[in-house]
């Protein structure tokens, strides 16, 4: 049995062997926002031109034509269910929702109701995101069709993280509204010291929340063929702390790095002590530290990892004879 969806993960050794720089270049052309407006048709296409040359025993990468139809199913399908995934959940969308979803989410000069409203959109569209690109797979009952009741405690657990990364992330807006604090050190720690690695925590910790359930009930584990070898509670709980920790640095870096550079600069220049001119500076940066970083994020590990066999459970360690295995990791 193949892992169903993409070509790039069901043969785990080409995909592997990829550097990180080699990876970071797959997702820059990966990330095109044209993607996102792809019609089914052209995906079925993509994959079934894929499926053909892994059974021809043609697939390389090397042509042009297969090139492009990889890079449109990693940016399209979800290598797990091997289904197409909505287009706003799509990696390319990820850059084009997020960049106004971080810049309202961090604007200070609103009430705290609109900061709480901004970061649950926020919070909930990269939750939504998370989720979407795991290693889902559709609960059904004995009827072979989705539980209902099983659906609903999947979406439980997202409700309580999204709305526990708002009120978290909306703490240091209520702060300095609440107590208008006048000495600047403590302005300073509020404003841009605290919500970088504040968001940074909270988003890693909702990821885990929502994808707790590869963790718990295990994801499936690939030979070098790409042959599913079995399912390992071990495997799902690195790739969920993987992911998170890969999340964590996104966010972290996107809204600690501009605010602190700003914050030392804008003594030193004319143009960023004028209130206007600076926030359409500061908008600007984040805009280019985040277009660096989700690359960044999404190709510092692979999405297709690798695990020694002596770290997974027994039964899988005696179905096969490979030093390492391979995962899916997420996004």
């Amino acid at each position: 049995m193949l892992l169903a969806g993409l070509y790039c993960f069901a043969v785990p050794h080409k995909y592997s062997v990829l550097t990180c720089f080699q990876r970071f270049c797959c997702w820059i052309d990966i990330l095109n926002p044209f993607y996102v407006f792809t019609s089914k048709k052209k995906i079925d296409n993509a994959r079934m031109l894929l499926l053909d040359a892994r059974k021809n025993n043609t697939d390389s990468l090397q042509d042009e034509k297969m090139k492009k139809a990889w890079m449109l199913s990693v940016a399209s399908v979800n290598p797990v269910s091997g289904e197409i995934m909505p287009a706003i959940f799509r990696p390319p969308a990820f850059t084009l929702c997020t960049f106004p979803l971080v810049i309202t989410s961090t604007l200070m000069n609103r009430n705290v109701l609109h900061t709480f409203l901004s970061q649950t959109a926020f919070h909930a569209y990269v939750n939504g995101f998370g989720l979407e690109n795991g290693n889902c797979r559709i609960r059904t009952n004995e009827a072979g069709t989705e539980d209902v009741k099983l659906f609903v405690q999947n979406i439980f657990p997202v409700f309580v993280a999204v709305t526990y990364s708002s009120l978290m992330g909306t703490l240091p807006h209520f702060f300095i509204n609440r107590y208008k604090p006048q000495r600047p050190s403590v302005q300073f720690l509020f404003r841009n010291l605290i919500p970088g690695p504040l968001t940074a925590t909270v988003c890693a910790l909702s990821l885990c929340v929502v994808r707790n359930r590869e963790a718990e009930e295990g994801i499936q584990v690939m030979d070098s063929k790409g042959n599913v070898v079995g399912v390992s509670k071990k495997a799902g709980e690195k790739a969920v702390n993987e992911t998170a920790l890969s999340r964590a640095a996104l966010f972290g870096t996107v809204l600690f790095v501009p605010d602190l550079t700003l914050h030392f600069l804008k003594r030193r220049s004319i143009l960023l002590q004028n209130p206007f001119s600076f926030t359409l500076i500061r908008w600007a940066t984040i805009v280019v530290v985040l277009a660096t970083m989700i690359p960044v994020s999404f190709s510092w590990m692979p999405q297709l990892n690798k695990i020694k066999r002596n770290e997974l459970e027994p039964e899988i360690v005696s179905s096969t004879e490979e030093s390492e295995l391979f995962y899916y990791r997420g996004i």
